[in-house]
């Protein structure tokens, strides 16, 4: 027998065995999330990145043949943003949210359901029989009345925009014990009448994430995570109770307002732990969910007796 023979079973050992630890290293967190529902919002650099979007779907897949109950929402800002123009309707944001007129509300209706979801869960499918994509309006989903932010004292009217008012999982539910993975388009029926409503993805996961009974709510962003003392540093606060992060929000950049809202909301009604991670980095969800080295924010509930308030 050669030496070249002889040395081949061990090398080939060598480079296998990494993989073996890294596996086993996920163990604790596969039997920890095993069965849990996770509800994961779908959105920043992730969302228009080829190769992000792929990986994103990859770990959604993963986190279904682990045994997790993945739920994707998402919207749709650069998408919509790019349809508008080609439409020749002008864009116009007040108190961080988009404008949106009647003309509007159908771009954003059929960019959401018919391009946006319709990518992703063709992105999952590739993996097998596995997504179905349904917007607030299916199954009253998500119902919404008219939201009218309050800028320097005054209400405004920023047209089809939605305040949630009501969730129903009972389809998302359906998918989910029939081993479906749901992808939920972030548009509301409305309480009031027969008109539908444009409402934040944010804000929609984290009112279905409480809703679901999610272990966790996880949403996507293009920065690291909550920063200390942006600009001052770019240390990230990988941990913070939900009293903490309620003094916070004050002092917070607009496009955090809501994500950091919504993981308030979530922990505050009944969900474990949400996070904020870096969705410009491939497999973010996998190392947010089975590593000790979380790569993003992590918000908690108040321990017994604490309280932002």
């Amino acid at each position: 027998m050669s030496n070249t023979e002889e040395t081949q079973p061990t090398a080939r050992k060598h480079t296998a065995l990494p993989k073996a630890q890294t596996l086993i290293e996920a163990l604790p967190w596969l039997t920890r999330h095993h069965g849990k529902t996770v509800v994961i919002k779908f959105g920043g650099n992730a969302m228009v990145d080829e190769e992000l979007k792929a990986a994103f779907a990859q770990d959604v897949v993963f986190l279904h043949h682990a045994g997790l109950k993945p739920v994707v929402v998402h919207g749709g800002g650069p998408q919509i943003s790019a349809a508008l123009e080609t439409h020749g309707i002008v864009s116009e944001f007040k108190a961080g949210l988009r404008v949106t007129t009647e003309d509007a509300m159908d771009v954003v209706r059929m960019v959401l359901a018919g391009q946006v979801q319709r990518e992703l869960v063709g992105l999952l499918n590739r993996h097998g029989p596995l997504a179905v994509g349904l917007t607030g309006e299916d199954a009253h989903t998500i119902t919404a009345t008219k939201h009218q932010p309050r800028i320097e004292g005054e209400l405004v009217d920023i047209g089809r925009v939605g305040q949630i008012t009501e969730i129903d999982t009972g389809a998302i539910e359906a998918l989910l014990a029939d081993g479906r993975i749901p992808v939920v388009s972030s548009v509301a029926r409305s309480q009031d009448d027969h008109h539908v409503y444009n409402v934040n993805a944010d804000t929609a996961a984290a009112a279905l994430a409480a809703a679901l009974d999610a272990e966790t709510l996880m949403v996507l962003t293009d920065v690291e995570g909550l920063y200390e003392d942006w600009p001052n540093s770019d240390e990230v606060i990988s941990k913070l109770t939900a009293g903490q992060l309620e003094k916070l929000l004050p002092e917070l950049a607009s496009g955090m307002v809501p994500k950091m809202e919504g993981c308030l909301y979530a922990v505050r009604n009944g969900v474990h732990t949400a996070r904020v991670i870096d969705g410009r980095v491939q497999h973010s969800i996998l190392l947010e969910i089975f590593t000790d080295e979380g790569i993003g924010t992590m918000v908690v509930p108040d321990a017994e007796g604490e309280s932002g308030s």
